[in-house]
């Protein structure tokens, strides 16, 4: 089959398309045949990560598809519409792991005609979503759901702060707050990024240079924050007092500066999150369908022009995900 694979280089120089064995599902687990797959941060990561002397290794945590093979004790009929959780080994949202297990390096991932994954892993499609739509979901909507709801406590009327708007985390986080009643600020270093917010429904859009408490005009109940260091001070400061923040990623660093002080004579809580359960997984997948969310999907790329996409969701550019188009090979199906 073909697939997007990264080895014997370190960072986009090693990725490339090639052709691997098509995968075979063992007991419990199903092989989906990809129609999508997405792209997250998460991939840049991985390949910037993994050296020279690292084995090749199909990319991807994110796809949706057609169950196309089921191992032995697996109830899910082959034919079945599904997205793929890439959160494995969690199922209650209590049960936080050390370090969250995610689908793609070291295991092998979605880019790639076909993934083989646990029966549990995979649920049905949205009926509303595109196939396009379906792959941009799991992990980004997956960490954006318990960012909000289960870390966050988000309660109807709350004003939410989001800095960054645009990436895929953001956009969902946007879409599921004003589904679940609540005012949403989002910020910016771009104008353009600023007015696409304001039409997804966005009820403020500020730029990332601006006076962040004069612009906002009242305080902020909950925080969502991937940026890190460089907005990690304002962020506390529009809080209200009893405010949160909830950090799930740092792409201006990790190290900041904190005043205990003002943080327990304000009683501020500072929550972090990464990724989520099994079970919010799927009230995230409910909360899709209720509110008939779509996902903001900024550009597709058929399979073999993988390398191209990771390039350009490198550039930063794009408002919402970057997506791959799967249509497996006669010799494949």
């Amino acid at each position: 089959m073909t697939a997007v694979v990264h080895g014997n280089a370190t960072g986009l120089t090693g990725v490339r398309v090639a052709e691997v064995p098509a995968p075979r599902p063992g007991p419990g687990e199903v092989v989906v045949a990809l129609r999508a797959a997405g792209l997250n941060h998460r991939d840049l990561f991985l390949v910037d990560a993994r050296g020279a002397g690292d084995a090749p290794v199909v990319l991807g945590s994110d796809g949706a598809g057609v169950v196309a093979a089921a191992g032995p004790g697996v109830d899910v009929a082959p034919g079945t519409e599904v997205v793929v959780n890439p959160s494995l080994d969690w199922d209650e949202p209590g049960d936080v792991p050390e370090v969250p297990a995610i689908l793609g390096v070291p295991t092998d991932g979605t880019f790639a005609e076909y993934v083989v994954v646990p029966a549990k892993n995979v649920a049905p499609k949205p009926a509303h979503l595109g196939w396009d739509e379906a792959a941009a979901l799991p992990l980004a909507a997956l960490t954006a759901y318990r960012a909000l709801f289960t870390r966050g406590g988000l309660r109807a009327g709350e004003h939410v702060l989001l800095p960054g708007i645009g990436s895929g985390v953001a956009t969902f986080a946007l879409a599921m707050a004003k589904a679940a009643g609540a005012t949403v600020s989002v910020t910016s270093r771009s104008p353009e990024k600023c007015r696409r917010a304001l039409e997804l429904g966005a009820d403020r859009a500020i730029g990332s240079a601006e006076d962040w408490r004069e612009a906002l005009g009242k305080p902020v109940d909950l925080v969502i924050d991937s940026v890190g260091s460089a907005t990690f001070g304002r962020c506390l400061s529009v809080l209200r007092p009893g405010g949160r923040l909830v950090s799930l990623g740092a792409t201006t660093g990790a190290d900041v500066t904190l005043s205990l002080r003002e943080m327990f004579f304000r009683q501020i809580s500072l929550l972090g999150t990464s990724m989520g359960s099994a079970r919010e997984f799927g009230q995230m997948l409910a909360l899709v369908a209720e509110h008939r969310i779509r996902p903001v999907v900024h550009r597709t790329f058929p399979l073999d022009q993988g390398p191209r996409a990771l390039a350009e969701l490198e550039a930063g550019d794009q408002f919402g995900k970057l997506v791959l188009t799967v249509t497996p090979t006669p010799a494949t199906r």
